[in-house]
């Protein structure tokens, strides 16, 4: 019985790692859909939210169309604030908080565009469609 505490710790600790799993999904399966394309005048504008990562990760927006990415941070200081866009050839260190805005030439703005932190970790993909 001498083992019974800490038995029931790591029971314990087991519930919750497995609830909290549970919790971070979606019941139906489906992914969270999030509205962060809209036109300003002729141009698409595309917000992603570097923080821990980018939100959303994954965004569908319209092929052939002038588009300017919008990169926000808000106390950004991890490694999503060191941004890398190969295909456009942007490569920064973002403010911690403010708005950073990319360029997408109209030829670039087709297939898949894809971004990543400085170390590879975190990135985000647009499609464009």
């Amino acid at each position: 019985m001498k083992n019974l505490p800490m038995i029931l710790s790591v029971l314990v600790a087991a519930l919750v790692i497995a609830g909290a799993i549970v919790l971070s999904q979606k019941s139906d399966g489906t992914e969270q859909v999030v509205q962060n394309v809209f036109m300003e005048g002729e141009k698409q504008i595309i917000e992603i939210d570097a923080k821990g990562g980018y939100s959303p990760k994954l965004t569908t927006a319209k092929a052939g169309v002038p588009t300017v990415l919008r990169l926000k941070t808000s106390g950004t200081y991890d490694c999503s604030s060191a941004v890398t866009i190969p295909s456009v050839g942007f490569r920064k260190n973002l403010v911690a908080t403010g708005i950073t805005e990319v360029e997408v030439p109209i030829k670039v703005a087709q297939g898949t565009l894809e971004g990543t932190c400085a170390m590879g970790m975190y990135s985000f993909s647009v499609r464009f469609l």
